[in-house]
């Protein structure tokens, strides 16, 4: 992944102000000429600093109202087929591996308890998968957010 630097934090401020402004808003609100930011545009999201689109859709949109962090024991030298079968649960939106007791953090969704509960017997039914601990997602306090960093790298923070 590329490195971000000044030009491409406030372009990157500015879009996330107007995710649909055009490459000509860009260029004219932030003094750039439109080849460069067009340029940029197409290097930041070909590096991957971009991340995918479905990111911004909510879960609560598509029925799944319940929110939970499980985490995942693994048995060792599993965590390659680990991965995979949680990868094949559509409703594990993240996992994240982890140093300490946990090998694996999971960000699960679901309609309800019962769903909650089938995921669960999901999780545990992997191969390699030893324990499994789930804490609810009761309230968001601070929703992922990039902007402070992206102020800071702008140099405007």
């Amino acid at each position: 992944m590329a490195d971000v630097d000044a030009t491409d934090a406030r372009l990157l401020l500015a879009l996330g102000e107007d995710p649909r402004a055009s490459v000509m808003a860009l260029s004219q609100r932030l003094s750039l000429a439109r080849n460069t930011v067009q340029a940029r545009l197409t290097r930041l999201e070909s590096n991957g600093v971009l991340a995918p689109f479905d990111r911004r859709v909510r879960p609560e949109a598509l029925g799944y109202r319940l929110g939970a962090y499980v985490t995942v024991q693994v048995v060792q030298r599993s965590l390659a087929e680990v991965s995979r079968g949680l990868a094949d649960i559509p409703e594990v939106l993240e996992v994240t591996g982890l140093s300490g007791v946990a090998d694996l953090l999971v960000h699960v969704v679901a309609r309800d308890a019962d769903d909650l509960w089938r995921i669960s017997e999901q999780l545990l039914a992997i191969p390699g998968v030893q324990r499994i601990d789930t804490a609810l997602a009761l309230r968001r306090f601070v929703d992922h957010r990039m902007g402070p960093l992206l102020e800071s790298a702008a140099g405007e923070g």
